[in-house]
């Protein structure tokens, strides 16, 4: 058995298992790479270990350090919170709100994960105190959270964008955000009326109204507003003046540090970690497979499923089918994105399909996420009111996670390969 069939082997051995458990692939990952790369093949474990995302270690950990710290002192609940409080009654607006508040939280750095454990029980609790369908506003929201997901400065944005590099496509972190955006909205407009949102522009009762106008929220402390303060700066020295994202974060987040805006202990150890781990270790596997032919044959078996005009419909609806049971970050990004250009030669397709190809897999590998098997869906579902028929709304997550498998690959085909959009 050659080494491009053992690696491909291993590596649905390990989708399967981060789709059945919760063990940390990436640890697996670097231990598989360490048996086929040395022991198998023969390769040096210092070769292996060039294959290990340095810049994107200190990217993540440079980002996520720097919002533990805004997550950790409040500031970004307490902004939710305020935003939220600005709807003033009107029931309506509330999902669409959600949305664009969850996309602006996610893009601002924090990710799909962090942005559902902030808004998740506040969501959940507002559907039930205005008897609104808990199913459309967490739908709302965790779209809009993964909709923000793939900025330049959130962690998805700055996976995608370290393997886009690789593959010589230079800066197009902001076209495969936009892209990103328009399935999740498109996908939150189907949301929006199949759940019932539509429903809401009648009148509502005065007391659910009053129930917003009133929400309680404390002003903002010292602490908080030099928290606000250094997340402007870090957003606006990344954006306008090119500043490093992982080595910025960190300078930002060591002022903030001394300035004592949050205990530094609380924030190190409120990174995800275990996610960090889990992307690079795969991408040590994913750079291996690749050097000995794995990739290759797992883009040939994809490949005889499609042609040079389905080929980004069958590979989105595949990576989205796949994420609603296993992570988009850690999973479908490293795996299928070095893949495109690979897919796209095996079918006989231009090249100039790679950047469709490439927005394809990353919405659809997000857009499915709602799923409760998928870390945003179980946080929404976690939160849900005690009153709230947990199974019943179970089932309906994994309906809509899964429908949007082929919903999301669907919407992504026709706006990224048949109108060309953008």
């Amino acid at each position: 058995m050659s080494l491009a069939v053992i690696s491909l082997l291993a590596l649905i051995v390990v989708i399967i298992v981060s789709c059945i458990s919760t063990r940390n692939i990436g640890i697996m990952a670097l231990g598989v790479a360490l048996v086929i790369g040395h022991y198998l093949g023969d390769i040096k474990v210092d070769e292996i270990l060039k294959g290990y995302p340095t810049s994107l270690f200190i990217m993540l950990a440079g980002t996520t350090f720097l919002f533990s710290i805004a997550q950790n002192n409040g500031t970004l609940e307490k902004v939710t919170k305020y935003v939220i409080k600005g709807v003033k009654g009107k029931v309506a607006l509330l999902p669409i709100l959600l949305f664009f508040i969850a996309l602006v939280i996610g893009a601002a750095g924090p990710g799909p994960t962090v942005t559902a454990a902030l808004l998740a029980p506040t969501v959940m609790l507002l559907a039930k105190e205005i008897e609104v369908n808990p199913l459309l506003l967490a739908v709302m929201a965790g779209n809009g959270g993964h909709a923000g997901g793939m900025s330049p400065i959130a962690i998805g944005g700055i996976i995608t964008t370290g393997l886009t590099n690789k593959l010589g496509l230079g800066d197009i972190s902001m076209l495969i955000w936009f892209n990103n955006v328009w399935v999740h909205f498109a996908a939150s407009v189907i949301a929006y009326f199949v759940f019932g949102g539509h429903k809401l522009l009648k009148n509502r009762s005065a007391a659910e109204s009053s129930f917003l106008a009133n929400m309680k929220v404390e002003p903002f402390s010292k602490e908080q507003w030099l928290t606000l303060i250094g997340l402007a700066v870090y957003i606006v020295s990344v954006i306008g003046f090119n500043m490093d994202i992982g080595l910025g974060a960190f300078l930002i987040g060591a002022i903030l540090i001394l300035l004592k805006t949050a205990d530094e202990d609380k924030a190190v150890k409120s990174m995800p970690w275990g996610a960090i781990l889990m992307v690079t270790g795969v991408t040590v596997m994913i750079t291996l497979m690749t050097k000995v032919g794995g990739i290759d044959l797992f883009a040939a078996l994809i490949a005889k499923l499609a042609s040079t005009s389905t080929i980004s419909l069958v590979t989105g609806f595949v990576a989205g089918l796949i994420s609603a049971y296993a992570s988009t970050t850690g999973v479908i990004l490293a795996t299928f994105v070095p893949m495109a250009p690979i897919l796209l030669e095996k079918v006989g397709a231009s090249s100039n399909e790679l950047i469709p190809l490439i927005s394809t897999i990353v919405s659809c590998g997000f857009v499915v996420d709602m799923s409760p098997l998928s870390t945003s869906g179980a946080i929404y579902l976690a939160n849900a009111h005690a009153s709230e028929n947990k199974s019943v709304l179970f089932k309906k997550l994994l309906i809509w996670g899964l429908s949007m498998a082929a919903g999301g690959a669907v919407i992504a085909w026709i706006s990224f390969t048949l109108l060309a959009i953008p």
